[in-house]
């Protein structure tokens, strides 16, 4: 199964909330790619090693295509999640990305096809124009993560006419407090996967912070749990063999009644 998980605007935490649907994840032992063209996060917070990660990864990925090509170039932070790791450079990131995209999206594709296997790819903002877009076409979803503002919500608008040309099962996943789902569910004609709370003490724990303790057992882990089996249910239905014909809804957005064609002031 291969999820990508981004954002368009602002700063919801697209690395934190990818590491916390991979850890609660309900099957298997997923892995995240942080792929974010702007330089990756992981090294530095889990004090990680340089190598292996994305910049290996896309090296070995000119000459090879495997499935287990993906775990070859993961590490293990200290809760046991595999990630493969970006450089903290945006330019060594976005030259590894280019690569990649070009040589190892089979090797993405592949790892992600094994039975029970989940693989999180962390694209960070992501754009028509974003060298990590070829990572998100054809995955099993794209989840696009916002807060329930007006203003991040009409950006997400403006990416919601791209998103089902990516995938079959485009989500929205909404952090912290502010509108209610349903009503940006109705606004914006997406389903919304769940809602993830400011946890800090929670997102401490994914970022390297309070060793000892599992992000399973925080708020935040505990929703980002839920969202990883409605996900993994939704994919399902819509990969049913009696549904093979099945698309995705039609998610343009609609002017609202409300006055500012997003969400209700």
């Amino acid at each position: 199964m291969l999820i990508g998980v981004c954002s368009v605007k602002g700063s919801p935490g697209v690395t934190t909330a990818a590491l916390a649907l991979a850890a609660c994840w309900p099957v298997g032992d997923p892995l995240v790619i942080e792929a974010d063209p702007a330089g990756g996060d992981l090294t530095a917070r889990h004090r990680l090693a340089a190598t292996p990660g994305l910049v290996s990864l896309a090296a070995a990925a000119r000459r090879q295509s495997g499935p287990d090509l993906l775990a070859e170039h993961s590490q293990r932070l200290p809760g046991g999640l595999r990630v493969v790791p970006g450089p903290v450079a945006a330019e060594q990131a976005r030259a590894a990305l280019s690569v990649l995209t070009t040589r190892g999206v089979r090797a993405v594709r592949a790892a992600a096809g094994l039975p029970d296997a989940a693989v999180l790819v962390d694209v960070g903002r992501v754009d028509a124009s974003s060298p990590a877009l070829p990572l998100l076409r054809g995955a099993d979803s794209v989840l696009v993560m916002a807060r329930p503002h007006a203003d991040e919500l009409s950006h997400v608008a403006t990416l919601l006419g791209e998103v089902p040309t990516w995938t079959r099962t485009p989500g929205l996943v909404l952090i912290g407090d502010g509108y209610d789902r349903t009503e940006v569910e109705h606004e914006l004609r997406v389903p919304v996967m769940g809602t993830l709370p400011d946890d800090r003490p929670g997102a401490a724990v994914l970022c390297g912070q309070g060793r000892g303790r599992t992000p399973d057992r925080s708020p935040l882990g505990r929703a980002a749990g839920r969202v990883a089996r409605t996900l993994v249910a939704h994919i399902d239905t819509h990969n049913k063999p009696e549904n093979p014909h099945a698309t995705a809804p039609d998610f343009a957005p609609q002017a609202s009644s409300h006055g500012n064609g997003v969400v209700p002031r």
